[in-house]
């Protein structure tokens, strides 16, 4: 079974940035679409950014000009790097395939709080 594991949250202040990895157990990794979620207190896990297996992204407006979606097809990981980061930023950001019918379980997702 596929695993997903996320690293690279943390706390940081208002203006900064962190890099986010996400690493997957499969050796199709590079034919697979993937996006990344977050999932804030009290609300529901939110796309935040998609990259397809050609390379192409898109992101949620909330995050477009500040986070950038990446892949190294040959590590079988996928980045997320966050500029800019704002206090509503804050949440568990978990990375996933966009295709849901492949029903990866879901990791244990990478806790990213954005506070002075």
């Amino acid at each position: 079974q596929v695993q997903l594991v996320e690293s690279g949250g943390g706390l940081v202040q208002p203006g900064g940035s962190l890099r986010l990895s996400c690493a997957v157990s499969t050796s199709f990794f590079s034919a697979y679409a993937m996006d990344w979620y977050r999932q804030a207190p009290g609300k529901e896990r939110e796309l935040v950014a998609g990259i397809t297996s050609g390379g192409s992204t898109n992101y949620a407006d909330s995050v477009k000009g500040r986070f950038t979606i990446s892949r190294s097809n040959a590590k079988k990981t996928m980045y997320l790097q966050m500029s800019s980061l704002k206090p509503e930023d804050t949440a568990v950001y978990y990375c996933n395939a966009h295709n849901p019918r492949l029903k990866w379980p879901w990791g244990q997702g990478t806790q990213v709080t954005v506070s002075s």
